[in-house]
């Protein structure tokens, strides 16, 4: 038997409660254009999502981010740069830490209303601090409603790609949806996602019928997968990518496009292995002009400092997955736009 604990308001209550400006609201609309230019390859920039693994505490994320908006102006004409603020990233096997989500209440109880206030705050307070609209993980569909006006990038994960709420609300969110292939790997799995995602759709969401007109700027996402006894199987090397470019050019979708996930299964969660995996993909736009049309920017993690840490003692490090540190970051971003 479930047991009702809070009642938590409509999304429209905790947009009123804290709404954007209207000078945020227009850096979000061209931020949002930028981006969708970038996947239907009408920009020549690459898309960098970067960022912790888990934003677990507002006052590293607003110090990262804050970096992260004064190198965008160095980067601007090469990188669209958008902050991974990820408020709801949870452990693996799904117990202990659930993200900002989950927000404790004064008797320390579980209060989701009160998670949902502090990933709003936070998302506002990056716009606010750095000028970038951020991203953050579709893990909860019914969820993206009460953020929907404040991202400019959703990332449907492995776990969740195959399920068909996560692949119709996809459909009917106006910003760009990167779609991770599965953990299994399996590329043609990974290319129905789209296919949903790109396609109108019918469904029960929040208690009502809804309907979708399909997302054209839904893509994939490559972040390696998992074998059967659970080593990693990197999917971003030339052969795979250009695989899944073929099976692109063959179907009917909308806006080919290919993000690499630098980190995860791609790198074994071998944080620093990012850089090396970053200048192959350069190398291979280099000598590809299909690779170089296709494969449109990198998901990198990184914090303010560099591994990762079970408690949260060090300011500024990852308690989630080890990320790279900002000194390195910094630096790959640069040889990267240099690249471009």
């Amino acid at each position: 038997m479930l047991e009702k604990q809070y009642f938590i308001p409509e999304p429209e209550e905790f947009i009123s409660e804290s709404p954007m400006t209207s000078a945020l609201k227009q850096i979000k609309k061209e931020r949002d254009q930028e981006i969708r230019d970038v996947i239907a390859g009408k920009n020549d920039k690459m898309l960098v999502v970067v960022g912790p693994c888990s934003a677990h505490e507002p006052a590293p994320t607003l110090e990262y981010i804050s970096r992260l908006g004064k190198l965008n102006e160095k980067l601007k004409d090469k990188l669209v740069i958008v902050p991974r603020v990820y408020t709801n990233k949870p452990r693996t096997k799904g117990v202990g830490y659930k993200g900002m989500f989950l927000q404790p209440d004064p008797e320390g109880a579980a209060d989701i209303a009160r998670g949902i206030r502090s990933i709003r705050a936070l998302h506002l307070a990056a716009m606010n601090e750095s000028g970038l609209t951020s991203a953050d993980e579709m893990l909860y569909p019914e969820n993206t409603a009460y953020v929907e006006d404040l991202l400019s990038y959703h990332a449907v994960g492995a776990r969740s790609v195959e399920d068909q709420l996560h692949r119709q609300v996809a459909s009917g969110i106006d910003a760009p949806v990167g779609m991770k292939n599965p953990m299994s790997g399996n590329i043609l799995a990974l290319v129905n996602s789209i296919f949903a995602a790109q396609s109108p759709q019918v469904f029960k969401y929040r208690n009502y019928q809804v309907s979708s007109g399909g997302n054209p700027y839904a893509h994939a996402i490559l972040r390696g997968g998992v074998d059967g006894s659970g080593a990693d199987i990197p999917n971003f090397h030339y052969e795979t990518v250009m695989q899944l470019e073929e099976m692109y050019r063959e179907s009917t979708l909308e806006n080919p496009a290919i993000i690499i996930d630098c980190n995860h299964s791609n790198s074994g969660k071998k944080f620093r292995q990012q850089i090396r995996i970053a200048e192959e993909v350069m190398q291979n736009r280099r000598f590809d002009k299909a690779f170089k049309k296709i494969v449109k920017g990198f998901m990198i993690e990184s914090f303010l400092v560099e591994g990762s840490q079970k408690h949260d003692e060090v300011f500024g490090k990852s308690i989630t997955d080890p990320c790279l540190g900002w000194e390195d970051t910094e630096r790959l971003l640069c040889e990267i736009a240099e690249q471009v």
